[in-house]
């Protein structure tokens, strides 16, 4: 049952070893019913193998991720821990392959990834094309309340001078335009060219990587893509632009697992899911950036305060 996995094993690099290391969560730096991940849901059933755990290369998802591995330790699983590996190029093929068994992922961005000319834009419509999207080794778990995603943000100055409420706005601004962002935003389909297709606004780009909320207060930029559960959206006092067109596709925290593990992990999995809130992930995300706890000690808080360990 587990063959392509075993055989994944042996592949682990040794860049994604060392980065289990970084575990600190300091920030610098996107319960609904599922169809593939519904049925009966049994008892969970420790697997022999050890269950890996990765997470993306940001603190809020290693945070979930901690939460996801603490809470199958407790229900009896051995864990291995690959944290910040990298972006979706980096990890998906880690997961297609069996290097790793589970990642919390984001149901719009991750659908974006498989289908980038997909229409969906509700959190319903998003979750179902995301089942079909996926590839055979692959499947979603129960999705959560709680979205982490990409949002275009200007300070509430900035915001004030020019009446801005939503994305469509920014055609009033008689400046230049200048949108901040990781490097790979430049050619995501809702990066300048969505801007200019859905809404007919050009903007420059900049790559402003993890100091973009800093270049956005700093005026180097002047729009920002900040993910939604981000706590510098409220501390940096920045104005979240609407999106009335759909530029952004809902995402949902969402269990991407090794679909031959469904029925091991959903049992443990799912009731995380279904605990974790848009606010109670923000003040996870807070706990991180603002008090500079570890993403360890977050999780086991979080995992006792919801009753999801023994």
């Amino acid at each position: 049952m587990h063959t392509a996995r075993k055989r994944g094993r042996l592949a682990l690099t040794a860049v994604a070893v060392g980065a289990a290391l970084a575990l600190a969560g300091c920030g610098s730096g996107d319960p609904l019913e599922g169809g593939s991940a519904g049925g009966p849901q049994g008892e969970a059933t420790p697997s022999d193998e050890t269950i890996v755990v990765g997470s993306q290369a940001y603190y809020s998802n290693e945070i979930i991720a901690e939460i996801f591995a603490q809470a199958l330790e407790d229900a009896g699983f051995t864990v291995e821990r690959q944290f910040q590996i990298g972006q979706r190029d980096a990890y998906l093929p880690a997961l297609e392959s069996g290097e790793v068994d589970v990642i919390p992922e984001y149901t719009g961005n991750l659908l974006q990834y498989y289908d980038p000319e997909t229409q969906a834009t509700k959190s319903d419509e998003v979750y179902a094309e995301l089942e079909d999207a996926l590839p055979e080794e692959l499947a979603v778990l129960n999705q959560s309340p709680a979205t982490d995603q990409d949002s275009y943000n200007v300070t509430q100055a900035f915001a004030d001078q020019y009446g801005l409420e939503s994305i469509a706005d920014l055609a009033n601004v008689d400046v230049p335009l200048t949108l901040g962002g990781p490097p790979e935003l430049e050619e995501r389909p809702y990066g300048p060219a969505g801007l200019k297709n859905v809404y007919g606004i050009d903007v420059a780009f900049t790559a402003t990587g993890e100091t973009t909320v800093d270049a956005l207060v700093a005026g180097t930029v002047n729009v920002a893509n900040v993910f939604s559960a981000d706590p510098r959206i409220e501390s940096a006092n920045l104005r979240t632009l609407e999106d009335p067109e759909g530029l952004f596709l809902a995402s949902h925290v969402v269990p991407l697992i090794n679909a031959d593990l469904v029925e091991e992990l959903q049992n443990v999995l799912n009731p995380i899911s279904e605990a974790l809130t848009p606010e109670g992930l923000i003040q996870l995300n807070v706990q991180s950036v603002d008090e500079k706890q570890s993403s360890e000690d977050i999780a086991a808080a979080w995992l006792e305060e919801n009753g999801l360990v023994g």
